[in-house]
């Protein structure tokens, strides 16, 4: 049995990163060799070093909505409403904060230039019809660890540079690094760089409630994988040349692509055993102990491999989760 207290660890809450690094690719790498179990310190801006011609760096380009909104309650009360899903018209699926709101109550956003009737645990209605003045009001959905309010500067950095398709409610970090100017380099090697998208959903914060983590259900998020993208990911694949994961996001869709599905639903849980079909490489943040991100991290490194990687990097003080460093993952 794959127990949940194999994937926990001690991390101070100082490495734990509240803002982001001005210079985006200024964070440092911690570089992972899965072969001969070597780990390097490197800056991010040299990952391209790593890289080799003919290599396709797979990128999720999904863009994160301004999906956390601050209401008063017709009593005075506060409340925060994380919008999920853009249902039809102006209903939405969201998530309340405190979740014992009742139903038809109305509650005001945005000094009351915004409205919203609840309709159930899980939805809720505003009034009018312009779905963008909803997401005017609302702030970047920042993860719990972070200690703070969003600021304006989470607007940009909490986005990667490359994001378009508007539907996330968390970064997909590992991509936070990248600046223009890195991604030119990267080509200038003669490295692809192929896009997809996964929307990433609140279960990314999910806790593994079961002592066998095999019997942990993921909450199913959106992908896509352009036909442009398909066509490279199985050139690439045919030629036996080597797909790198840019992020956690983009490994769960491309394994789910090599299951025979470009778009839809995908609920994949990788732990270790899993036998990995598509990625060759992976960049990622660090992770939260007892997640299943942390167990993704875990069964495409080694276990045993994975949590030295994160004592080197704890005892070399790098920066922790969203905001924090990278691992490459060779």
């Amino acid at each position: 049995m794959l127990k949940l207290s194999d994937f926990d660890y001690s991390l101070p809450k100082e490495l734990i990163a509240q803002y982001p690094l001005k210079e985006r690719e200024s964070a440092r790498l911690l570089v992972v060799e899965r072969r001969s179990g070597r780990i390097t310190d490197r800056v991010f801006r040299d990952i391209g070093d790593y890289f080799e011609r003919g290599d396709l760096l797979v990128l999720n380009d999904t863009r994160v909505l301004p999906s956390r909104l601050i209401g008063r309650r017709i009593t005075g009360g506060r409340v925060e409403v994380l919008l999920l899903e853009h249902k039809e018209g102006m209903r939405f699926r969201a998530m309340f904060k405190p979740n014992r709101l009742k139903t038809g109550e109305r509650i005001s956003f945005d000094g009351g230039g915004v409205s919203a009737r609840i309709d159930s645990r899980q939805e809720l209605t505003f009034s009018g019809n312009d779905v963008a003045a909803v997401y005017g009001a609302g702030l970047m959905p920042l993860p719990p660890y972070i200690k703070r309010e969003a600021e304006p500067l989470d607007s940009i950095y909490y986005q990667t540079v490359y994001a378009r398709e508007d539907g996330a409610v968390a970064s997909p970090t590992a991509g936070l690094h990248f600046t223009d100017r890195t991604l030119e380099g990267i080509r200038a090697r003669g490295i692809d760089i192929a896009y997809l998208t996964l929307h990433v959903g609140a279960g990314t914060f999910r806790p593994v409630k079961s002592q066998d983590i095999t019997a942990h259900k993921m909450e199913a998020e959106y992908f896509k994988i352009p036909h442009d993208s398909g066509e490279l990911i199985r050139k690439k694949q045919a030629a036996r040349e080597r797909i790198i994961a840019v992020g956690t996001t983009s490994l769960r869709a491309l394994e789910t692509y090599a299951l025979g599905r470009s778009e839809g639903l995908t609920d994949l849980f990788v732990y270790p055993g899993y036998a990995f079909k598509l990625t060759g490489a992976l960049l990622t943040n660090f992770h939260l102990p007892r997640t299943t991100l942390f167990m993704l991290v875990a069964a495409f490194a080694g276990e045993g491999l994975i949590k030295e990687a994160y004592r080197q990097a704890i005892d070399r003080k790098y920066r922790f989760y969203s905001y924090g460093d990278a691992m490459l993952i060779l």
